[in-house]
């Protein structure tokens, strides 16, 4: 597939995907974006990152459509309006934390509007802090927290434990959540309806664009359900070889501007990407 494709919409993850590991937003990946809107291909975005915390991309990109934070747990319009919300379960949210608190990893619990965590020393906090611009406050979680989680994280530099909570959620939940990986140290857990592959769909209902002509571009295992529920599906050269397997084609990384590449390649007219020259790199955290 190159040259112009049947396609009218990109959705996009945003970390490993949009953005480089230092949180930069490329004048090339901007580019590509504006020359999709005049190609008449929308674009929009989707990430486990809390609404809140991709606001700094939609702006530097221009996006008008709703996104789909918390992996869909949330989503809301380019001025960050609830459309559709999924909390996970109130009496699964408890269970979930004991989970992970069993098998030694810190947690951490997303409301629609706090981030409580179990440790604010904790691996990747700082760092995650400040990539969504939102700080963490540790302090015991209550029935108002719980009652309201819309994505809990286990959180570990420990990739085996990750792979052991992840075994033990979907041992004992199945698919009453949806637990995926959004990063190396992460297990998010979010409403079973709070998952990429549920995102392509709720767009397609929503913008009145069939799946087939909705393509999708990630890094992560978080990203296959969208390469599933998508009519075409473009993995990151930084991807797993697993997730890369998943998808139609690969691109190149995200330091090597793959998003950009990727957008030319597969879904623009041969001819080159438009001078944008004066666009420069954008910071996207704080």
């Amino acid at each position: 597939m190159s040259g112009e494709a049947d396609i009218d919409l990109l959705l996009s993850d945003v970390d490993g995907t949009l953005v480089t590991s230092n949180k930069v937003l490329s004048g090339e990946a901007i580019a590509a974006a504006k020359n999709l809107g005049e190609a008449g291909i929308a674009f929009t975005l989707t990430s486990a990152r809390p609404p809140f915390g991709m606001r700094h991309v939609v702006a530097a990109l221009g996006v008008t459509l709703p996104i789909a934070g918390f992996n869909g747990g949330l989503i809301v319009d380019a001025k960050g309006n609830v459309l559709e919300r999924y909390p996970i379960d109130a009496t699964i949210a408890r269970e979930a934390v004991q989970v992970i608190l069993d098998c030694g990893l810190d947690w951490w619990v997303y409301t629609e509007t706090d981030w409580i965590v179990s440790d604010i020393d904790g691996p990747v906090v700082s760092r995650e802090s400040w990539i969504i611009d939102m700080d963490a406050h540790q302090r015991p979680l209550t029935d108002a927290d719980l009652d309201g989680a819309y994505k809990i994280v286990g959180v570990s530099d420990d990739k085996d434990k990750i792979a052991e909570v992840q075994k033990r959620l979907d041992d004992r939940f199945g698919d009453r959540v949806s637990a995926t990986s959004s990063s190396t140290h992460f297990v998010d857990i979010t409403h079973p309806q709070a998952n990429k592959g549920a995102v392509v769909h709720a767009l397609s209902a929503r913008l009145n664009v069939p799946v087939s002509r909705i393509a999708t571009i990630g890094d992560m295992a978080n990203d296959v359900l969208m390469f599933a529920q998508s009519g075409f599906s473009i993995a990151m050269g930084n991807a797993t070889p697993e997730v890369q397997a998943k998808a139609n084609v690969v691109t190149e990384t995200n330091e090597n501007n793959g998003f950009a590449a990727a957008v030319q390649r597969y879904l623009l007219s041969p001819a080159p990407i438009n001078a944008a020259a004066h666009l420069h790199d954008v910071e996207t955290s704080k």
